[in-house]
């Protein structure tokens, strides 16, 4: 909302008193019922109140130094500079029915979407808080957290959601590259620029299939500006529709996109200490403070943490907890000149925005490549600010996220995490999917989608969380693959992923699964490579290995959080899934994970050539119950299942929709 707006709404508000702090301003409507004036059960009603910060920061400030371009930017008449981040707060209409712990999620491209994940919310339902269904099963509320969102991305996201106005540093000009990939037949298609071109006239464009191929400026491809911050885009009549088109321009002002972590962070601060009168939580003080990033959001967390930002500036921890959700061994493209928060380096697209580049864990190592040692937790060690951490990632990040990479150095060791930090896969798992999911065709992926949603173990890992925080109770061991114990292993050579000849470190990926009929194989997985950004686009060094979670006789693999649906497999669930024939074929589907039904009948399995055993065979009477029962009490005594979901698992099995296939 405009801030000329708010004005007719609000009254100014006055500046906050504490010394140092660097919020100057929450410009907040009034809070209003949500989910329908909904109770959950002693915790009451939830009201919703949305408004701005603007947060002034104080360049001379060393927590502040590190913000690219931060000399340069314009200054308030204080010496500061300032910017206005996007606020939301969702919280207890009666402050004492609370749990106390205020739970903040950057938002994933300008979106809320924890509620999509803690709340099993529906996808339609997504950022919505007018009605009860809203809520989805109401977990986060009926557990008391203080809900807040803080927009942090100072680029123009998709639909203009929470985001974050940075001031610009003026004068400055520079080459910037946007990419685009459509997977559509849209002509022409169009897409937003970073950046603000010098010269509009002067846009170059270049088109390949795959990003292997060379740069090329195929007859009909023409770029145009339609609109400011807007392209549009001609493409050639025989060009794939997930070709890769790459926009090369002059741009002025570059934005200090850096603003985000100290944005996150002083808001976030403010709203958890209640500080001032103006603040929308004076009198409403949180005893801890958790942050809880989605896929971009969580590589933003590992970011945040890795800069230095979970200090606020007068010294304290922002966050007691920290759970990077699905960002693999991903940072983001933040804090640089000419940033691009968006990007999300994958096998097809963004390969070469350096959003992962060492260090990847947690732990100090070194890197054979530059001969740097370093880890995620160097500066909050140093600043005794590190949080507790658990990281979450589900199957897809160890095939397009470097996932393996969180959890080895960089040569492929085995590392031991710190004693603060766990780690947890999802085994089975894509990257995301909504728990009103069922497996699908699409037309981008070769393979049926998987619609496995990982609620059910974030909700218990919640809980573990609050228990480690508030009384050091330690949480569940870290459960992923490892070097360790055998359960990470090379992928093969990329590139022969599709041929059975086995690769001479160790078995292929194709060798666990070209047996299963139907299956179609990635012929490339992400890799991790070492990137020199003295050039746009960035010059590849070097590349560190990528490891593959090992794989028990259905496909389905050994480690990680195994839930019922993979205990009491009636499937094959991958975190892979290759590009269709038109989109990169063979290439990963971004975010996307396959599922292979079991054959119904032996008769069916043999027909096909399906080496796994049929459901009539594997789950004779009612062993198919019993195997959901006993796995679901295995991990309720490991606290990774709450008895709730457990018993809803029991339920959906005996309806049959627990492998949510159709």
């Amino acid at each position: 909302m405009r801030r000329t707006t708010l004005a007719l709404l609000l009254l100014a508000a006055p500046m906050i008193s504490p010394a140092g702090a660097q919020v100057s301003r929450f410009d907040m409507q009034p809070a209003r019922p949500a989910f329908g004036g909904a109770a959950f059960g002693e915790r009451g009603g939830y009201e919703l109140l949305r408004g701005q910060a603007t947060i002034a920061i104080d360049p001379a400030d060393p927590r502040n130094a590190a913000i690219a371009d931060i000399a340069l930017a314009p200054r308030n008449a204080a010496g500061r500079v300032e910017a206005v981040a996007d606020v939301l707060i969702l919280r207890p209409a009666d402050p004492a029915r609370g749990n106390g712990t205020l739970l903040v999620e950057p938002p994933n491209r300008g979106r809320a979407i924890i509620g999509q994940l803690l709340n099993d919310a529906a996808a339609q339902r997504n950022g919505r808080f007018d009605e009860a269904a809203d809520a989805g099963n109401g977990w986060m509320m009926r557990a008391g957290y203080t809900l807040a969102w803080i927009g942090w991305q100072g680029d123009p996201t998709p639909g203009q959601g929470m985001r974050l106005r940075v001031p610009a540093a003026p004068g400055v000009t520079g080459q910037v590259r946007d990419e685009f990939v459509f997977d559509n037949t849209t002509n022409p298609a169009s897409g937003l620029l970073t950046y603000t071109p010098a010269e509009p006239a002067h846009l170059a464009i270049t088109v390949r299939a795959k990003t292997t191929d060379a740069r090329q400026a195929a007859p009909g491809l023409a770029v145009r500006l339609s609109a400011p911050g807007r392209v549009e885009i001609t493409r050639p009549a025989d060009m794939a529709p997930g070709a890769i088109y790459e926009v090369t321009y002059q741009a002025r002002d570059p934005g200090l996109m850096g603003m985000g972590f100290a944005a996150f962070r002083d808001v976030a601060a403010a709203l958890r200490h209640g500080e001032g009168e103006a603040n929308p939580q004076s009198g409403r003080t949180a005893s801890h403070a958790v942050s809880l990033g989605v896929s971009q959001s969580g590589r933003f967390l590992r970011d945040m943490l890795y800069q230095g930002f979970n200090e606020d500036t007068q010294g304290r921890a922002v966050f007691d907890g920290m759970v990077p959700h699905i960002p693999g061994s991903r940072r983001s493209h933040t804090n640089a000149r000419w940033a691009q928060p968006g990007r999300n380096p994958s096998d097809h697209t963004d390969r070469l925005y350096p959003a992962d580049q060492f260090p990847f864990t947690y732990a100090d190592t070194t890197d054979p490549l530059t001969n740097r040692t370093d880890g995620l937790l160097r500066r909050c060690e140093a600043s005794r600010t590190c949080p507790r951490i658990m990281q979450t990632d589900s199957e897809f990040e160890y095939f397009g996220a470097r996932g393996s990479l969180t959890v080895t150095d960089p040569r492929g060791g085995h590392v031991a995490l710190p004693p603060g930090v766990r780690a947890y896969m999802m085994t089975g798992h894509p990257h995301y999917a909504t728990a009103d999911a069922w497996a699908a065709r699409g037309a981008v992926c070769a393979n049926p989608l998987n619609p496995l949603q990982a609620g059910a173990p974030m909700r218990a890992l919640m809980v573990a969380l609050e228990a480690w925080m508030r009384d050091g109770v330690e949480p569940p061991a870290s459960r992923t693959p490892s070097v360790a114990n055998a359960t990470l292993v090379p992928a093969g050579p990329l590139g022969r992923l599709a041929s059975n000849e086995p690769a001479a470190a160790g078995p292929s990926l194709a060798s666990a699964f070209t047996a299963l009929p139907g299956l179609v194989l990635p012929t490339s997985l992400t890799p991790a490579p070492l990137l020199d950004t003295a050039t746009d686009p960035a010059r590849v060094m070097g590349t560190y290995p990528i490891l593959v979670p090992r794989v028990d006789a259905d496909g389905n693999a050994l480690a990680g959080i195994r839930l019922p649906v993979i205990e009491a497999p009636r499937a094959t669930y991958t975190g892979f899934n290759p590009r269709a024939a038109g989109y990169g074929e063979g290439a990963l589907c971004t975010n996307m994970g396959s599922v292979l039904p079991l054959a119904a009948t032996r008769a069916a399995r043999e027909a096909a050539g399906d080496p796994r055993p049929s459901i009539e065979e594997r789950w004779p009477g009612d062993s198919y119950i019993a195997a959901v029962q006993a796995s679901a009490a295995k991990l309720v005594a490991e606290r990774l299942l709450l008895a709730e979901d457990a018993a809803a698992m029991v339920a959906a099995a005996r309806a049959g929709t627990l492998a949510r296939l159709r």
